[in-house]
């Protein structure tokens, strides 16, 4: 479901890089990159521990290091994995990530997307926007840049 203030349904243009907040963990502030190349969305995670709980449900408990700047400043999540899914990294190898849901804040957007987890510490952004999180609500004008810079509001837990 997606919502947006004003409840104005033109797309929403964005830049290529922007901020981004997931409300559901507390994360008002991350650096994504908006990649159409990409189908799936992608999450930067420190640490990730796949388990069974009960029920037989896969949970995945995450330490998320939402800014670079500043590594102390965690945020530990646990949530339910949807499945695993095969996924094609940026080296071209296959491996094998969980499929996780959230919402993402994105100027007045608020939207649930889908979105692997994996560790992206050696890349400039902790998490990439693909397609699918992407379509029916934003437009991307490559030639800008921080079209939204604020996540979901002023004051941070993140960067």
């Amino acid at each position: 479901m997606t919502q947006r203030e004003g409840g104005d349904p033109t797309p929403l243009p964005v830049g290529w890089k922007e901020y981004v907040g997931l409300p559901d963990w507390g994360v008002r502030r991350i650096k994504a990159k908006i990649d159409t190349g990409a189908r799936t969305s992608v999450l930067d995670a420190a640490r990730c521990e796949l388990r069974r709980v009960e029920g037989g449900l896969l949970v995945a408990v995450l330490s998320l290091v939402p800014s670079s700047r500043h590594p102390e400043r965690r945020v530990t999540v646990e949530v339910p994995v949807l499945r695993m899914l095969q996924v094609r990294n940026s080296g071209g190898g296959c491996e094998e990530r969980p499929l996780i849901e959230t919402t993402l804040q994105l100027g007045p957007v608020r939207k649930r997307i889908l979105l692997t987890v994996t560790r992206r510490a050696s890349m400039c952004f902790r998490m990439l926007l693909g397609r699918k999180a992407l379509e029916g609500d934003f437009v991307v004008d490559v030639s800008r840049k921080y079209l939204h810079r604020r996540g979901e509001g002023r004051g941070t837990r993140g960067e």
